[in-house]
């Protein structure tokens, strides 16, 4: 019997992008969550709670398929890095991580909602970053105008290059999913990924 139809709940083109490296047949859907974050949650529970709800809130209309929600909070100094946007916000992420640290929690919340099942995940990915310089920061944001990544830069492109060093267990969790963790759960799911 074949497995369920696999759904991918977010609108994120780079999660499609690497999901779709799996070689399984899957469609993506918005699932349409508040991401604001709640008092007095961490940054690790604000990305853990909001990977679940967007699984469930896909699974609740599609509950004969599994449903992976994912997502990632990015912290530096105590403060936690969205999305910059736009030019001003680029600049001002990428001083406030110059030789710095930021941890990316990337959390990932598996539901089959007909079965009762819900698997859940995180990988933590730690990012130091070089001393940049103005005229640094300058050309890599005209280079590639990160404006909605968290933390201002794609390590999948010339982002890179902004590093001393990167520690994780999965390099595509930096990228938005961490591909050995949900490639583990799929095949515990019953699907053959490649």
């Amino acid at each position: 019997m074949p497995p369920p139809a696999l759904l991918l709940a977010s609108t994120s083109t780079y999660r499609r992008e690497l999901l779709s490296r799996r070689r399984l047949p899957f469609e993506a859907a918005a699932p349409g969550v508040d991401e604001a974050p709640t008092p007095h949650q961490t940054p690790l529970e604000h990305a853990q709670r909001l990977a679940l709800e967007k699984a469930a809130a896909v699974a609740r209309s599609r509950p004969e398929a599994t449903v992976i929600g994912s997502d990632q909070v990015a912290v530096c100094k105590g403060e936690i890095l969205g999305k910059p946007g736009n030019l001003e916000r680029c600049r001002e992420q990428l001083h406030w991580l110059s030789a710095a640290a930021a941890t990316f929690y990337t959390a990932v919340a598996v539901v089959q909602a007909t079965h009762g099942q819900t698997l859940q995940f995180v990988d933590t990915t730690t990012v130091y970053f070089r001393a940049l310089a103005d005229a640094e920061i300058e050309r890599y944001i005209a280079a590639e105008q990160p404006f909605d990544s968290a933390g201002a830069f794609r390590c999948e492109g010339l982002g890179i290059s902004l590093f001393a060093r990167i520690v994780s267990e999965d390099p595509t969790a930096l990228i938005g999913l961490p591909l050995i963790a949900v490639a583990r759960t799929l095949r515990q799911l019953g699907y053959e990924v490649p």
